[in-house]
């Protein structure tokens, strides 16, 4: 394969995404992509196996061993070293402790070398700035709204996890106010109600004032949020991302309402790139 192709990956708490990306043009080889969910909560030796296994189908691994992989994944984790430390989540608790990096270079008969790791929430915001909502733009911060909440900075061509999600935020942390649960739990609080998902809550926003009255919240929240964000890194935009951005135009009214002044004129843009911003991120640090 051309040598500006490397394998980009993106590891949740349910699935894996893996595809050929050309890090010189940002562009996901959408032939090559493959995605598996995942049982985060088996065995360690499981888990790293069907790992291998999407990442060969996508890649044609082991065959081509000089094929460079990077690797959008959660934390906590030693991103450096390739070490889990992510425990107490409902998700890869097995994996505590645990050398990965070492465990799919022996599965994938690769050199150690040719494996890097890279904090998920980065590698969305780094996506999104090189062939995304960002590329008019120098300095950023990224949200990512979805099961919790991923907050990340990226400056000077370098992206890096603000990890905010547990800052103090009201009577608790931020996370508890910027997540689908505080969504469906906020619903359920104003109508006995129970209520699936974030997509039919949304669905009911033209019929339904509870609807309109919790995104209005939930916008009010975000806009407290980011004033201090805002302060802190002086970004030139905002991306939002992740599966509650997608129904930005519900609570952005709200959003840019709560503001401070002075922070009114910053774009507040939808991220693009979906799945693939984190692809294109962690693959892209093998481009220099």
């Amino acid at each position: 394969m051309h040598n500006s192709t490397v394998v980009g990956v993106d590891i949740g708490g349910s699935h894996i995404t893996a595809a050929q990306v050309n890090v010189k043009t940002s562009e996901v080889v959408e032939s090559t992509r493959m995605r598996r969910s995942i049982n985060s909560r088996q065995g360690a030796s499981a888990i790293i196996g069907e790992w291998s296994e999407v990442i060969r189908d996508a890649c044609g691994l082991p065959a081509n061993a000089s094929k460079k992989i990077g690797i959008a994944m959660p934390g906590p984790f030693d991103y450096q070293n390739g070490i889990s430390f992510i425990k107490g989540q409902n998700k890869y608790d097995l994996l505590y402790g645990l050398n990965i990096k070492h465990l799919l270079a022996a599965s994938l008969n690769l050199e150690v070398e040719n494996i890097i790791f890279y904090n998920d929430a980065a590698s969305f915001l780094r996506g999104e700035a090189c062939a995304g909502a960002g590329k008019s733009y120098s300095r950023l911060i990224g949200i990512t709204l979805g099961t919790g909440l991923g907050t990340s900075v990226f400056y000077d061509n370098h992206a890096e996890d603000a990890e905010l999600w547990n800052s103090p935020f009201k009577e608790s942390i931020a996370e508890d106010y910027l997540s689908a649960r505080w969504l469906l739990k906020r619903y359920t609080e104003f109508t006995g109600e129970s209520i699936s998902d974030v997509k039919q809550l949304a669905s009911l926003w033209d019929t339904n004032n509870v609807s309109r009255d919790v995104f209005n919240e939930f916008g009010e929240n975000l806009g407290l949020f980011l004033n201090g964000f805002i302060e802190s890194k002086k970004p030139e935009a905002v991306i939002l991302g992740g599966n509650i951005a997608k129904a930005l135009n519900l609570f952005k009214e709200s959003l840019h309402a709560n503001l401070k002044a002075e922070y009114q004129t910053i774009p507040i843009l939808q991220a693009k790139l979906g799945e693939e911003a984190a692809l294109i991120g962690a693959s892209s640090l093998w481009y220099v």
